[in-house]
């Protein structure tokens, strides 16, 4: 008998991270931090609950919702070893070290605040310490080969296609004393079909029981080639160069800054843009594209020769803080690509307040913006957004491009889950909203998959695998309330505060806006 736990992303998009109890052994899929509202990001800084003192930890990729909580793993315990891709390996020896960073940058500041309110102060999450004693635990494998982290339990990864080395996980075991087999794939985060560095998705066929993600379950992009998916690139910033102002895009660090570099390259090199400069500011992009010129060899799809790839004279990839400030005095003809790709942290904060209230300038959006985000509140149309706690008017032109996720779209993931058929056990839909599994079930379902053996299974339900069927043990207490995963209250304030001020600006004279403020008074 073998048990199956979902500890992070079942209802949400974040947090990812699974448990195996199988042939005398228990272990993990994914350890990932949790990213969203405040609320949802308080779960990073509550106890595991599990122990976390398991056998081993098998990875399917860098990113930090699937592997940011690693070191807070081994703070409490765990020093098994962690299996990824050698790609992944490298990827996390920037990206867990940069993460540990921003724990220690953001309990300071939170830790001045509680001073000044005469309260204790906190520890943060992690530390760089603990980030490098995880990254002495990693063991990388190449895809399509079998290792066996304990005796009785075999692994293989397969490529995902999502990032640069993101896996799929195929896991085989003993299931009973008559030498029957089990076998699991979870699938990791899918990639699409269409995507520049990486051949499609991969995997074999045939498995009890399939683990599958589901962000896009609910949605599909328009059909689109990389050829015209750069020729959309190259309109949205020669539009945006040509008012006159500068191209600021949210991205990612990890592939997505990489893969507009790439196109942008291209395109310069084809001397099909105005004349700009173009500003990668991020310290963690920067070294996340080294590490892609060090694997540029295995890459597919690139137009541009090895040698060329990413280092075109115009491009500044940008460390230094001043440097980053200095991109501030620029009010034009400049690209701007900065983390974090929903704009809710990071330097991209900066540059956003210093473009969005200028007419003459443009903030692209590349990927999806999840609820709650700032990323979200500014591509919804907001006439006026909060950020570091002032308003500021949006009068830049925003636009979006919705082809540069690394997520396969709905139709994509139907393609994957029926091509990993047949599945005799159940298929565990994860990683994704309510909406968007309970859409992907009800698709497949009408292709001919049995519903019933589709589970959508809830944050911290357990189920027992046996005999072609799994079973649900319960649930742990809810260490959040489901109506909190999109949004929270404090997105509700803000939301408030700037409907407030806007209404206040609106009125005609001071005694109407003091009969607002009386009013408010009143219903409180």
């Amino acid at each position: 008998m073998a048990t199956l736990s979902f500890y992070g992303a079942a209802g949400t998009v974040t947090g990812s991270c699974s448990m195996v109890e199988a042939a005398g052994s228990r272990f993990l899929v994914d350890c990932g931090m949790f990213q969203g509202n405040k609320t949802i990001r308080a779960l990073n800084d509550k106890p595991f609950p599990f122990d976390p003192a398991a056998d081993f930890l098998l990875l399917t990729h860098a990113h930090i919702d699937h592997s940011g909580l690693l070191p807070k793993l081994v703070k409490h315990g765990f020093s098994g070893p962690i299996y990824c891709t050698p790609p992944t390996a490298d990827l996390l020896s920037f990206m867990l070290l940069d993460s540990a960073k921003i724990q220690r940058s953001n309990t300071e500041r939170y830790n001045r605040k509680r001073a000044r309110r005469g309260e204790e102060p906190v520890e943060p999450i992690y530390t760089e310490e603990d980030a490098r004693a995880t990254l002495e635990l990693l063991r990388g494998y190449d895809y399509d080969q079998w290792f066996e982290p304990k005796p009785g339990i075999h692994v293989r990864y397969w490529n995902a296609g999502h990032i640069l080395g993101s896996a799929s996980v195929e896991v085989k075991f003993a299931d009973d004393s008559n030498g029957n087999t089990m076998r699991l794939l979870f699938s990791g985060d899918i990639g699409p079909e269409e995507k520049v560095f990486h051949p499609e998705p991969d995997a074999e066929r045939g498995f009890d029981y399939v683990i599958c993600e589901s962000t896009y379950g609910d949605r599909d992009r328009d059909d689109y080639t990389l050829v015209a998916r750069r020729e959309h690139l190259r309109k949205e910033l020669v539009r945006g160069l040509s008012a006159g102002g500068n191209v600021v895009i949210p991205a990612f660090a990890v592939e997505r800054s990489q893969e507009l570099l790439h196109d942008i390259g291209v395109l310069l090199a084809r001397n099909e843009l105005p004349e700009t400069t173009v500003f990668l500011d991020s310290p963690l992009a920067k070294a996340v594209t080294e590490v892609f010129i060090k694997h540029a060899g295995t890459l597919d799809d690139v137009e541009l020769d090895e040698a060329a790839l990413f280092r075109d004279p115009r491009f500044r990839l940008v460390q230094d803080v001043e440097e980053s400030k200095a991109i501030n005095r620029i009010t034009g003809g400049a690209i701007i690509i900065s983390a974090s790709g929903m704009a809710d942290a990071g330097r991209i904060q900066h540059h956003i307040k210093n473009n969005i209230w200028r007419s003459n300038a443009t903030i692209l959006f590349v990927g999806y913006q999840a609820p709650g985000t700032l990323g979200h509140y500014i591509s919804s149309g907001e006439p006026v957004v909060r950020i570091h706690g002032k308003e500021y008017l949006v009068k830049a032109e925003i636009r979006r491009l919705g082809n540069y996720s690394a997520h396969a779209d709905q139709g994509e993931l139907l393609d994957w889950v029926q091509e990993r058929g047949p599945v005799a056990g159940r298929l565990f839909l994860n990683h994704g909203d309510d909406d968007a599994r309970e859409e992907l079930a009800r698709l497949l379902a009408e292709r001919g998959f049995d519903r019933d053996k589709i589970v959508l299974p809830q944050m911290d339900e357990t189920f027992e695998l046996v005999a072609g069927d799994a079973k649900s043990k319960g649930r742990l207490p809810d260490r959040i309330p489901r109506t909190e995963l999109l949004t929270d209250w404090n997105n509700d304030y803000a939301a408030f505060l700037l409907a407030l001020e806007q209404h206040l600006q609106d009125a005609g004279n001071d005694a109407e806006r003091r009969e607002i403020i009386a009013r408010l008074r009143g219903a409180l």
